[in-house]
């Protein structure tokens, strides 16, 4: 078990190394319901996350926005009436880096927040 939520993000440049193809599944383990697509050519990491309305899901798209400002590390995120769908990848390098499963962790541990929030009735 690695604890990705952890480890710092790190500044990638264009020879920066992505992430092997032997490296995914291991980093995947620790993230449920995440899973690796291609869009326009390039791997992402993406969960689609859903909410009891449309201003949950916009306060959870802020809180995510806000964490990558703080690490200057950008996802895509499409927001709906009910759900955010969350996509992280490295620009720079066309593709995964290290750094998107670590941000994909913060990402799932802002959603646990909110859900044991919502559920204490805070």
């Amino acid at each position: 078990m690695c604890d990705l939520s952890a480890r710092k993000i790190e500044p990638v440049r264009k020879d920066s190394v992505p992430v092997s193809e032997d490296q995914i599944p291991f980093y995947l383990e620790e993230l449920p319901g995440w899973q690796i697509v291609e869009r326009e050519g390039i791997s992402r990491l993406e969960k689609s996350y859903s909410f009891k309305n449309f201003q949950a899901a916009l306060d959870f798209t802020n809180q995510v926005g806000a964490l990558a400002e703080e690490l200057d590390h950008h996802p895509a995120i499409l927001i709906s009436w009910g759900r955010a769908a969350v996509s992280w990848w490295t620009h720079v390098i066309g593709g995964l880096h290290e750094n998107d499963f670590s941000m994909a962790a913060r990402t799932e541990e802002l959603f646990q927040e909110k859900t044991a929030r919502s559920l204490s009735g805070g």
